[in-house]
């Protein structure tokens, strides 16, 4: 994999994501306790021997900055390295990202040189366990010019994504950018029946891009120089059906893009269920973070049941089902977890304060996200019970009927939401 050189695409607004990422970007969003979003894919990349890579960041790129040199240092004795490329004024531009395609055109400039005959292109919030070797290793034996990852997915998904056609024998004849439902309807399935892809089920009828590319070098830079398209998936693959060798790479396994409150909010969850069709507990391919250094967990007198507890946790006297308690996170004496998702703290709480960081007495939560540093009172109860889709109040956020606690939030005591 020497001859591979991978870009990550984490520079953008992720305002479907609010407010969890209202200080920060979506690849540095925490996930499963102790994780951040782009731990996947920097790690599926060490995994297949992938080490010459390069992050570009544009929007609240702090923490993920941070994350990314706190986290991954190569070899000093090999060429590997995992560099950030924040968007930047230059000579020939001043503008920031304007897309996917875009933002890789400003930064060839830092990799235009570079011992590499592929490029894989990676989105930084997507989660998914791939081997990257068997992609790139399709894409040289087809002979193609860009190759694709996509795999089925049913109709109420497709509208969100970019959809494949395919030709009775298997090649890509068109390729379309979240159609519309009726589009959806007259096109029917991706691919007619006993096409050479393999046979599409009726609960998956669509081919989906998984926004995964391989791209041949210079083919790379062909596309990118000879248009203004600013986006792989609106503009780009579509214009290249008619000049390049276009190819997809099917791939079965477990994908989600964590785009929006609702899917985070889901994949979390299923993280905590026995047999889910991804988690962090793989015995070879490990999912890699920021070694913290953090004493276990410490529970008194608790009940809990299908959830996950980060190290340096503490619950005292508390009852927590089907939920993910973070690293550093607390929760005091009486409160009841459920369905919810605490994504802890980023230091312990030694302020002695009346209103510490985490979970307060008596406090009852169904149906939450809670930010980072929050703090949340005693006795408040955080369950949504008049079925409210959309609200804002005080420290507090509604998307998607899921309660959400901002980052450095605070609830105050005997809140009822």
């Amino acid at each position: 994999m020497n001859d591979v050189l991978t870009i990550v695409l984490g520079g953008g607004r992720g305002t479907r994501l609010f407010p969890l990422t209202h200080l920060r970007s979506k690849p540095a969003v925490p996930i499963g306790g102790k994780y951040r979003l782009i731990d996947i894919p920097l790690s599926n990349c060490l995994h297949a021997g992938l080490t010459r890579i390069y992050v570009l960041t544009q929007f609240n790129s702090a923490s993920l900055n941070r994350h990314i040199a706190k986290t991954y240092h190569l070899d000093m004795f090999s060429d590997g390295f995992v560099e950030v490329l924040a968007a930047e004024q230059t000579p020939e531009g001043e503008k920031w990202f304007q897309g996917t395609a875009d933002a890789v055109r400003q930064a060839t400039r830092h990799f235009r040189d570079a011992d590499a005959e592929y490029f894989l292109i990676l989105a930084g919030d997507h989660i998914y366990r791939m081997d990257f070797t068997e992609l790139i290793d399709a894409h040289i034996d087809s002979n193609a010019d860009i190759t694709i990852a996509a795999q089925p997915v049913p109709t109420e998904d497709a509208s969100q994504m970019g959809i494949f056609l395919f030709d009775a024998n298997g090649h890509v004849s068109g390729f379309e950018e979240k159609p519309k439902p009726e589009r959806l309807a007259e096109m029917g399935s991706s691919a007619p029946r006993f096409s050479p892809i393999g046979e599409l089920t009726q609960d998956k009828p669509f081919v989906a891009s998984m926004g995964i590319y391989v791209f041949s070098r210079e083919v790379l830079y062909d596309v990118l120089a000879s248009t203004t398209a600013v986006d792989f998936g609106r503009e780009v693959i579509p214009q290249a059906l008619a000049t390049h060798r276009v190819h997809p790479y099917l791939y079965r396994g477990f994908w989600a893009d964590v785009g929006t409150v609702q899917s985070f909010y889901d994949v979390n969850l299923m993280l905590t269920r026995r047999g889910a069709p991804f988690n962090f507990f793989h015995p070879k391919r490990p999912i890699y973070t920021h070694p913290r250094f953090l004493p276990a967990a410490r529970l008194h007198d608790c009940q809990l049941d299908e959830s996950l507890v980060a190290e340096g946790a503490y619950l005292d006297t508390c009852e927590v089902r089907s939920s993910i308690v973070g690293i550093r996170a607390a929760v005091r004496h009486g409160s009841k977890i459920s369905r919810s998702i605490l994504l802890g703290a980023d230091y312990f709480d030694e302020s002695q304060s009346d209103l510490p960081l985490g979970i307060g007495k008596g406090a009852v939560l169904d149906k939450v996200i809670v930010d980072k540093n929050a703090r949340i009172g005693d006795n408040v109860r955080l369950t949504n019970e008049r079925g409210i889709e959309n609200a804002d109040g005080d420290g507090y956020h509604i998307r998607s009927g899921i309660i959400i606690v901002p980052k450095g939030g605070v609830v105050k005591p005997g809140t009822v939401v």
